[in-house]
């Protein structure tokens, strides 16, 4: 059985060193923060922010699908075995309603794992309406081993 390297071990303290180094400046400039991590799933919230607005007041799609990319970066590293490294294949994002003036909640959680492939969901909604999702994400990343 291979030894979980991050997977049960990737604890909220870790994964929050972790986003200081695994993203690009601009993504840092999200300032998103981990909220809950476990295995497979994660929970992240993108604190309102007016510069990420479109007209109108409304958070912008990018931002969301920049976010629901990102927490499922954290998902899939939670639940991977052994060493790897990750990249985004495939991003199908839906958008059912505006989000304005208040944090986004993203919930990503992977929906199946395997050898060089990871699948996943991702909600997004705005805080405080769980039952009412502003926006559904479906991403595909490749899992590639570390060359020795």
């Amino acid at each position: 059985m291979t030894e979980r390297v991050q997977g049960e071990g990737f604890t909220l303290e870790k994964a929050r060193r972790a986003a200081e180094t695994w993203f690009a400046p601009w993504v840092k400039d999200l300032g998103l923060v981990v909220e809950e991590i476990r295995p497979g799933f994660v929970r992240v919230r993108l604190p309102n922010n007016a510069r990420l607005n479109r007209v109108g007041g409304i958070l912008s799609g990018q931002a969301m699908m920049a976010v629901a990319d990102t927490a499922m970066v954290f998902a899939v590293r939670s639940a991977l075995r052994g060493e790897a490294d990750i990249a985004t294949v495939q991003q199908s994002t839906s958008f059912f309603r505006a989000v304005a003036d208040t944090d986004l909640i993203c919930e990503a959680q992977v929906t199946k794992e395997g050898r060089s492939m990871m699948f996943g969901d991702c909600t997004l909604y705005a805080d405080g309406q769980q039952a009412k999702p502003a926006a559904q994400a479906t991403l595909v990343y490749a899992v590639i081993p570390k060359r020795k």
